[in-house]
């Protein structure tokens, strides 16, 4: 271990091992570290026993809920854009030849009580039970503008600077009620809260345009596509990539300390008596406890069922957004759904999450509203976790802290926070214009 290194990186969290394998590609030396014997950190999946250890103290599960290597269930539980960031990410990298993906069914907001299909398209809107006939003409309208709109073509924009304009400016000019806000600014746009509304228009008007262009790819009923065998194969797909790239990966590894020159730069970790020497570190908060601050924290609760979410039209994955609106809180709630037909359970069983940023003194109360969509649970488990990011200056110590996950059930957060991250370690942008028609990232199985 006593080697230099150009960067070394600190635990086998998704974001971790992305950027490993990102620099790994680009011809720096890289050497991986965890202080775990198994790879994903916070992100990792567990089987039944791994699961009933962690959360009852206890690895003997009941033997009704069958074969614990049959389950593979997410600690930090997201799906992906069919055409976002991650899977591009995944394209330009080559990872999906390590994994296979599956269309995820069904995509739902919760509004005024009920669960709805998320209308997509301007013809979606027509049909969605949603909207009144009045509602339902003007939302169509708005889709085909957002349809329409093409940043590079000014005929498009309608005389209006979506770059200035704010996105309550764009929905008044629509004439747009506030129910209708609510699913297109949480369940379309994905916008964790309503800060978005007084921000420029164009975020949400190309936050809409991937979810329809996700949509469209496999004319399913969701954007979105998961992992066959759960999300855990994610960190060691690009684990694989940084090796392929001349990696070097060491588990188990306690104590990591990383250690610090004269004028505060980082220039090595030492663990076990050895130290490797390097010229910067990238890793999860728990690493650097003192370069960090508490943001949050996230609440979420694990359900194995015997049977899909009701009113989902009998899907075996899905998502239901529930808008902070109709809960009369401040953050979005999120359902996460899957099944053995991704691999992540044995058959005839369901795993759902129900996830939400804490706002009070009592989260496993505040989950009540998802936990109730559910129906009949054989088994429910309650996981709390705080949030952090990091308040470190890192072209002064050169010390690069991923922020921890939130609690959104899909994708685009994480890799945002890794893109930049990786521009702030290379003074670089990942070029993630790949052709995605021709790329068989996402193949349906």
């Amino acid at each position: 271990m006593d080697e230099e290194y150009d960067v070394i990186v600190l635990g086998t969290g998704l974001k971790e091992c992305i950027l490993s394998g990102l620099l790994s590609v680009d011809g720096l030396k890289v050497l991986h570290m965890d202080r775990n014997d198994y790879y994903g950190g916070d992100s990792t999946s567990l089987n039944l026993n791994q699961l009933w250890k962690r959360f009852r103290g206890e690895d003997k599960p009941p033997a009704h809920l069958g074969a614990s290597r049959d389950y593979n269930v997410d600690m930090v539980p997201k799906f992906m854009m069919a055409n976002g960031t991650l899977v591009r990410t995944l394209i330009h990298t080559d990872v999906t030849k390590y994994l296979s993906f599956k269309a995820v069914d069904g995509s739902y907001v919760f509004s005024k009580g009920k669960i709805h299909k998320v209308p997509a398209t301007d013809m979606e809107a027509l049909k969605s039970p949603l909207m009144g006939l009045f509602e339902k003409r003007r939302a169509r309208n708005f889709f085909i503008y957002v349809q329409d709109y093409d940043e590079t073509d000014p005929k498009t924009h309608q005389g209006l600077d979506l770059t200035t304009m704010t996105t309550r400016e764009l929905i008044a000019k629509h004439g747009l009620s506030d129910d209708t806000i609510d699913f297109i600014g949480h369940a379309l746009a994905l916008h964790r809260d309503d800060r978005y509304l007084n921000e420029p228009a164009i975020d949400t008007v190309k936050r809409m345009k991937l979810y329809a262009e996700s949509l469209a790819r496999f004319q399913g009923g969701s954007p979105y596509i998961y992992p066959l065998y759960g999300l855990g194969e994610l960190p060691q797909g690009f684990a694989r990539l940084s090796a392929v790239y001349g990696g070097t990966y060491m588990l188990n590894k306690p104590d990591c300390k990383v250690e610090f020159d004269m004028e505060g730069k980082v220039c090595g970790v030492t663990s076990e008596g050895e130290t490797a020497k390097c010229k910067k570190v990238v890793c999860d908060p728990s690493y650097l406890p003192n370069k960090i601050r508490k943001i949050g924290r996230v609440a979420r609760a694990i359900a194995i069922m015997s049977h899909p979410i009701a009113n989902t039209n009998d899907s075996h994955s899905v998502q239901i957004i529930l808008p902070q609106k109709q809960l009369g809180r401040k953050s979005d709630m999120y359902v996460f759904c899957c099944s053995y037909t991704h691999n992540v359970a044995p058959k005839g069983k369901f795993i759902a999450f129900v996830s939400t940023e804490a706002e009070t003194d009592n989260p496993q109360s505040e989950l009540k509203p998802g936990i109730d969509l559910l129906g009949q649970v054989d088994e429910l488990f309650f996981d709390i976790y705080d949030r952090y990011e990091p308040v470190n200056e890192p072209s002064l110590d050169n010390c690069f802290v991923s922020t921890s996950y939130d609690a959104t059930t899909h994708f685009e957060t994480t890799v945002t926070d890794v893109l930049n991250m990786y521009r702030m370690i290379t003074g670089k942008t990942v070029d993630l214009s790949v052709d995605l028609s021709a790329a068989s990232a996402a193949e349906e199985y």
